[in-house]
C-alpha cells in the first residue's frame, strides 16, 4: 500500500489483557483508545503494519500471568482483523504461548523478527564484514577497503535498539544502516550483539556494551583494525541510545583506559524511568510503534520487575513526594526547567504528594545511572564529549533526548540537538523496501552527516 504525501494511515494497538473478568476500568481503558490518525508522507508501508483494534472482536478465556499475581482475560480475536491481519496473529500467538508459560513472549516475538532476517556477515568489494567476539560479546564489524596512502581510519561503535529486548546487530535493518556508515564515513563500524530480555536483565545488556566497547578501544585491538585512537564515537538507537550514554558516562570516569570516544550519538534515546508523564509521554501516549504503556513495559522488563507495577509507575507514584530516595533525583529531571516552551506547550507536571516508597526499594534500577543516564550527577555529565542527540516530535522519548541535551550544555558540553517535527520514534532504521519511510532516509542522512562533520 502506497501513501500519498498528504494521505492519513490509521493506526491501531497491540491487543492485550483486561483484568476484573473483562470489564474495563478506568485505568485499563487508556490501551483500548480509538486508533489514532497520523500524516505519512511519501511512504510505502509494505510489511510494516500495526495491529488494529477492534470492538468487535470475540474474546476468551481467564490465564495466569508469569509476571503478576492477578488473573487477566487476555483478548483473543476469533474474527480476522482487516489491518494488519497476520501480524496480529502473529502477535497474539506471542503473548498466548506467554500466558500458557510456554515461552517468554519476548522471545517467540524476536524470534519472528529476527529469524527470516538475520543476515550472514557477508563481505562486498565495498565493504567487509565480520562476526568476531570482543571479551565474550559478539560483534558485526563492517571494514571500508584501504584507499592509496590512507593510514588509520575513524570508527564508529553502534548499540541497536528494541526496548533492550528486540532486534539484532544481524538484522537486515541494522546490517543495512551499519553497511551505508562504514561506506559513508569511511569508518569502522562495530555493532554490538549485546544479550537481551528475558535471558538476562539490566546490569546484564549494559554490561555487555561496556565490555566490548572496552575491549575495542584498547590500542592493541584498535591497530589490529587500522583505527585512529582520537576518531572513535559511541552511538545507538532508542535502548540503543540509552545503553551507548550509560557506556560513555563510565568511560569517561575510567582512568585506567588510554583512549575514549570522541563524540557520542543518540538516536531517539530512552533516558530516564523517572517521570512518565513528561510532556512528550503525555502528547504521544497512544502513539502507534511506541505508546506509553509499552515503553513502561520494556522498562519493567529490563529491570526485572512486575507487570502489577505498571499502573503505579505511569502516574508516578514510584517518585512521589514522599519518596524519600527519589527526592535527590528530581531537580536534575525538573522538564519545567530543561524543556524549551515548544516542547512544553500547555501540559501540566504530574506529582504525586503521597507514592509508593517500597517500589524504588525493590527496584532500585529505577534511580541507578546506569540503566537511567538522565540522572547522572552534573560532575559526570561535564566530563561527556561532544554530544549529538536526534529527537522525533511524535515519539515518547523525544524529552528524554531533548532533557539530556539541556542538562550537557549547561555542563558545557558541546551539544547539537536535531530534531524532526514530522518523524516518529524508530523511524531512522526503516529505509529499505518495503519499510521505507522518508522519515527514515531523512534522518539517517541528518545523522550521518553530523557525523562526517565531527568525527
Amino acid at each position: 500500500m502506497h501513501c500519498s504525501s498528504d494521505s492519513k494511515l490509521v493506526l491501531g494497538f497491540p491487543v492485550g489483557i483486561l483484568s476484573n473478568g473483562g470489564r474495563k476500568t478506568r485505568a485499563e481503558t487508556r490501551r483500548y483508545k480509538e486508533p489514532c490518525e497520523i500524516s505519512i508522507s511519501s511512504c510505502r508501508v509494505g510489511i510494516l503494519c500495526f495491529f488494529s483494534q477492534r470492538e468487535d472482536l470475540q474474546y476468551e478465556e481467564i490465564i495466569s500471568h508469569p509476571k503478576s499475581s492477578k488473573h487477566f482475560k487476555f483478548w483473543i480475536p476469533t474474527k480476522p482483523s482487516q489491518q494488519g491481519d497476520v501480524t496480529t496473529r502473529q502477535e497474539n500467538k506471542c503473548h498466548l504461548i506467554h500466558y500458557l508459560r510456554l515461552s517468554h513472549h519476548l522471545i517467540v516475538l524476536n524470534y519472528l523478527i529476527c529469524t527470516f532476517d538475520k543476515l550472514k556477515s557477508v563481505s562486498s568489494e565495498d565493504i567487509k564484514i565480520t562476526d568476531a567476539v570482543f571479551d565474550g560479546v559478539e560483534v558485526r564489524v563492517f571494514e571500508p577497503p584501504a584507499k592509496g596512502d590512507e593510514s588509520l581510519k575513524r570508527s564508529v561503535v553502534y548499540i541497536h535498539g528494541g526496548g533492550w529486548a528486540l532486534a539484532s546487530a544481524r538484522t537486515s535493518l541494522y546490517n543495512n544502516l551499519c553497511r551505508i556508515m562504514a561506506e559513508s564515513l569511511n569508518a569502522v563500524v562495530v555493532s554490538v550483539e549485546y544479550r537481551l530480555v528475558p535471558e538476562v536483565c539490566f546490569p546484564e545488556q549494559y554490561h555487555d556494551a561496556l565490555r566490548a566497547t572496552k575491549h575495542f578501544l584498547q590500542p592493541d585491538v584498535l591497530a589490529e583494525y587500522s583505527v585512529d585512537p582520537s576518531r572513535i564515537a559511541i552511538s545507538g538507537d532508542s535502548a540503543g541510545g540509552n545503553l551507548a550514554a550509560a557506556v560513555c558516562q563510565q568511560l569517561s570516569k575510567d582512568e585506567d583506559l588510554t583512549v575514549r570516544p570522541k563524540l557520542q550519538a543518540l538516536i531517539y534515546p530512552v533516558l530516564q524511568a523517572f517521570d512518565f508523564n513528561t510532556p512528550s509521554y503525555q502528547q504521544n501516549m497512544n502513539m502507534p510503534v511506541l505508546p506509553r504503556y509499552v515503553m513502561i513495559n520494556y522498562w519493567i522488563d529490563y529491570i526485572n520487575g512486575n507487570y502489577d507495577l505498571a499502573h503505579e509507575l505511569l502516574i508516578n507514584n514510584h517518585t512521589a513526594l514522599n519518596v524519600g530516595r527519589a527526592l535527590s533525583f528530581r531537580a536534575r529531571l525538573n522538564w519545567t526547567s530543561l524543556l524549551p516552551p515548544s516542547f512544553k506547550k500547555n501540559y501540566k507536571p504530574v506529582v504525586q504528594t503521597t507514592g509508593t516508597a517500597a517500589i524504588v526499594e525493590r527496584l532500585p534500577a529505577l534511580l541507578d545511572v546506569r540503566a537511567v543516564p538522565l540522572l547522572a550527577d552534573d560532575a559526570t555529565l561535564a566530563r561527556q564529549p561532544r554530544t549529538y542527540v536526534l529527537t522525533c516530535e511524535n515519539d515518547v522519548l523525544r524529552d528524554d533526548g531533548a532533557m539530556y541535551a539541556s542538562r550537557l550544555e549547561r555542563a558545557g558540553v558541546p551539544v547539537t540537538l536535531d530534531h524532526f517535527h514530522d518523524c516518529f520514534h524508530g523511524c531512522m532504521i526503516f529505509t529499505v523496501w518495503p519499510t521505507d519511510f522518508s522519515a527514515g532516509v531523512q534522518t539517517r542522512n541528518s545523522y550521518i552527516k553530523w557525523l562526517d562533520e565531527n568525527l
